[in-house]
């Protein structure tokens, strides 16, 4: 019995971890316009296809797959930066990817259409 309680709460230990690395914490798109007219960079990280072909104005494009070999083009590490894709997929990838770079101000705003 007890080794059961055990089990269950281990569970729901490892189901609560794999919650909060699965889930973005994302800004909404009032904050990521307030942190761009502060002078953040704000950063398109779909294809050039998909930019060429909308996007919201002033965003620097810098495709997912180029991303780990443009990093120099975002400047100081500490600066503030406000990512976004088509859903929210690949500005999450791109967050992580900066973080994992040394980065401490990027903000994932997830898909375009919350701007």
């Amino acid at each position: 019995m007890i080794s059961k309680i055990i089990l269950g709460i281990l569970a729901a230990i490892v189901v609560f971890v794999l919650y909060q690395k699965l889930t973005a914490v994302r800004i909404s798109g009032a904050d990521a316009r307030t942190l761009v007219a502060d002078g953040a960079m704000l950063v398109d990280v779909r294809s050039t296809g998909e930019f060429s072909g909308g996007h919201i104005e002033g965003a620097l494009n810098i495709p997912i797959q180029e991303l780990s070999g443009r990093i120099g083009e975002l400047g100081d590490k500490s600066g503030q930066i406000v990512l976004y894709c088509q859903s929210g997929s690949r500005s999450l990838m791109a967050k992580r990817l900066l973080e994992k770079n040394g980065f401490t101000g990027v903000h994932d705003m997830g898909g375009m259409s919350h701007w």
